[in-house]
């Protein structure tokens, strides 16, 4: 059965998941390590549980998600891969993540592309992807059936939803989203969002604000 594991990096709070299963394979998903303890962190945590990185994805492009991609794809000699319409966001990055703070950012190659619908696999796992645009341009999501989550990057938050006030992102478009992708999920299927603690599909369809 997958297992989700969860790191909390930089100055936004990010969510970093490393999801692995039985086999030892893993994926990172949104990798927002930055500084050398953030980094010694996740690879630590590999290292000691005997696991295999095999793939770096993520749901979409926004700094607080890629700082750490560069650093874990050199250490594990493993691919990146994101929606293609989040392309142009990755590349804006190295613009002004000094800005924020960020001066030594690296840009990451990009070594693929995820589609929608496409089934991202490690080990004897697979992962569903949803289309979810209204943060980003090319946000996606990651439905695990069997384990009954669903790893929503910035879309949907515990009685909150992702910001769209930032470039590419629209409100109407995020709504529907999440109206027509993730709130077509079981009830008790657990959210893991890009911030904040995790929530349920069946709780923000009763109480997220923005759906009364």
């Amino acid at each position: 059965m997958v297992q989700v594991q969860t790191f909390v990096f930089n100055p936004f709070s990010e969510n970093t998941y490393l999801l692995y299963d039985e086999t030892g394979e893993a994926i990172i998903i949104d990798p927002g390590c930055y500084d050398r303890s953030e980094v010694n962190e996740i690879t630590g945590f590999i290292e000691k549980n005997g696991l295999k990185p095999v793939r770096i994805v993520n749901t979409h492009a926004h700094i607080d998600h890629v700082l750490g991609v560069a650093a874990l794809k050199r250490k594990y000699g493993i691919p990146f891969v994101l929606h293609k319409l989040d392309e142009p966001l990755m590349r804006a990055v190295k613009t002004y993540a000094s800005n924020y703070g960020f001066s030594s950012f690296e840009e990451p190659e990009i070594d693929g592309f995820i589609k929608e619908g496409e089934n991202i696999e490690f080990g004897q796992t697979s992962l569903r992807t949803l289309f979810v645009p209204g943060h980003a341009p090319g946000h996606v999501a990651f439905v695990s059936d069997p384990g009954k989550f669903v790893i929503g990057g910035d879309a949907l938050f515990r009685m909150s939803i992702g910001r769209t006030d930032l470039p590419g992102g629209d409100h109407g478009t995020l709504l529907q989203s999440i109206r027509e992708q993730m709130f077509t999920l079981p009830d008790d299927y657990t959210v893991y969002a890009g911030h904040m603690e995790p929530t349920t599909i069946g709780f923000e369809r009763r109480s997220n604000p923005f759906f009364k």
